[in-house]
């Protein structure tokens, strides 16, 4: 008889971002964040493409038509050697008079390593104060 033992560790999570195996994933805006009266929402992700391929995508969402919508999102690659995430990419799009602004970009990268996506959102409602809020996804491994 052999005594098989489950694993019971959780992934490993750095700066909020879990390390997974996983093809995918997805980050959203958090559910109890005070966003204010224009912005509503937003979200960013991740996918593998192909052995050396990522698609990162991000998109804000307004309650309704606002002046300026907008979504920055950034690309991190893990580094082991200090226990922290590195920008590696940066892109964003900005629509005026609109209540949805998205964009994706498919980025070649090294094998072996983390990434993960996160995104600021942006809604601008004339002289109001510009509303933000964040969201982040887990990092995928590029095996």
């Amino acid at each position: 008889m052999t005594n098989v033992k489950a694993d019971d560790s959780a992934p490993k999570s750095v700066d909020g971002s879990y390390l997974t195996s996983a093809d995918s994933s997805t980050g959203y805006t958090p559910k109890n964040n005070e966003r204010g009266k224009h912005l509503m929402d937003g979200q960013c992700s991740i996918s593998k493409t192909g052995t050396k391929r990522i698609y990162a995508y991000g998109s804000t969402t307004a309650n309704h038509t606002v002046d300026a919508v907008a979504v920055i999102v950034y690309v991190d690659r893990y580094h082991e050697s200090d226990g922290k995430w590195h920008q590696i990419d940066a892109f964003s799009k900005k629509v005026e008079n609109d209540y949805y602004s998205a964009i994706s970009k498919s980025i070649q990268v090294d094998r072996g390593y983390y990434y993960r996506v996160h995104a600021d959102h942006f809604v601008r409602m004339g002289e109001e104060p510009i509303e933000e809020t964040c969201s982040f996804t887990d990092g995928i491994l590029v095996p």
